[in-house]
């Protein structure tokens, strides 16, 4: 064959083709497989790990005031330990927010009047629950407080759609009238959740026995709006072992209440309980550097504090 009638190849090309005949890249791979032969390993630890975790309390934040499944010895309990009068007040109190998020496209220009129809229907909804309070079973100061809000929020709505408009001003007037009602409601809330959660707690406890109480793990799952004093974290923290309670509460944020899931906190608290043994082994002379393999302090984080001369704390003096 001619060699002028060659299809040429590209130096360019054949580089980027041939990339195993790269020393350079044939080195760096081979280095890679350190970390990424780790990866698997502990990953395959993490999975068969789950298996052997407990005894660990679950808590799944929900409207209900909390759903918590006990993980022990390869068993799970799901409890819901919340009387109904937690959803049954919350969800009233939700009255004011249920009319806002129907009216905040229009706060510049409610003359615009897409927003009649889902305030309307929204105030049948108020309606039916209004007409229902007497089945409820709900405590009478609780039921006084309810129909107050149900109440506002129907004059609110009827005033609107009378007059065809609405301003900030009108909603803040019926958010003061009905803040003391919420409040009530608030109270008989947390009155419902303490009383529901502390009793299973207890349950718990005496059926664990107090040396195994004292070894348990809790995974609080919340989305980010609920991170902070999350109220089952409260109550847990009470009542938990004074001595582990601060290493063995957890609270561990998840991006929706779909990945609200035991699953994901089994997962979560093996790599936790793996990371605690692989840091005081491999720092066992340097509590910080194992605090950050272990913790959520990213373990880098102090070497790039370092480099740029922000350290962490004192960022709060700028």
């Amino acid at each position: 064959m001619n060699n002028k009638s060659k299809t040429p190849i590209s130096p360019h090309d054949l580089n980027m083709v041939a990339f195993d005949s790269n020393k350079q890249a044939v080195a760096r791979n081979a280095i890679y497989a350190v970390d990424t032969v780790m990866q698997q390993n502990y990953d395959a630890l993490r999975a068969q790990l789950i298996t052997h975790l407990g005894p660990v309390i679950v808590v799944q934040n929900d409207g209900r005031g909390g759903t918590f499944t006990l993980v022990h010895e390869g068993r799970q309990e799901t409890v819901q330990p919340v009387s109904p009068v937690f959803e049954l007040v919350k969800s009233v109190s939700h009255t004011a927010l249920g009319i806002y998020v129907i009216i905040a496209p229009y706060l510049k220009n409610s003359h615009i009047k897409d927003w009649v129809i889902p305030l309307t229907n929204f105030r049948a909804t108020l309606s039916e629950a209004l007409q229902n309070l007497d089945e409820a079973a709900l405590p009478g100061e609780a039921k006084k407080s309810c129909t107050k809000v149900l109440n506002g929020g129907i004059k609110f709505i009827d005033n609107a759609i009378a007059t065809g408009t609405f301003t900030i001003n009108d909603f803040e007037q019926f958010t003061g009238d009905v803040r003391l009602a919420i409040q009530t409601n608030m109270k008989f809330a947390a009155e419902a959740q303490v009383s529901g959660v502390e009793a299973l707690l207890q349950r718990w406890h005496k059926e664990l026995g107090h040396e195994k109480w004292k070894e348990l793990y809790a995974v609080v799952l919340v989305i980010w709006t609920t991170e902070y004093l999350n109220q089952n974290w409260i109550i847990l923290k009470h009542m938990m072992e004074p001595s582990s309670v601060g290493s063995h509460l957890i609270t561990i944020s998840t991006a929706a209440p779909a990945e609200n899931t035991v699953a994901v906190a089994l997962d979560n608290l093996a790599r936790i309980v793996q990371d605690n043994i692989a840091a005081a082994m491999i720092f066992p002379d340097n509590p910080n550097l194992a605090d950050s393999l272990k913790g959520p302090q990213d373990l880098l984080s102090t070497a790039i504090e370092k480099i740029i001369g922000c350290p962490h704390t004192n960022k709060s003096r700028h």
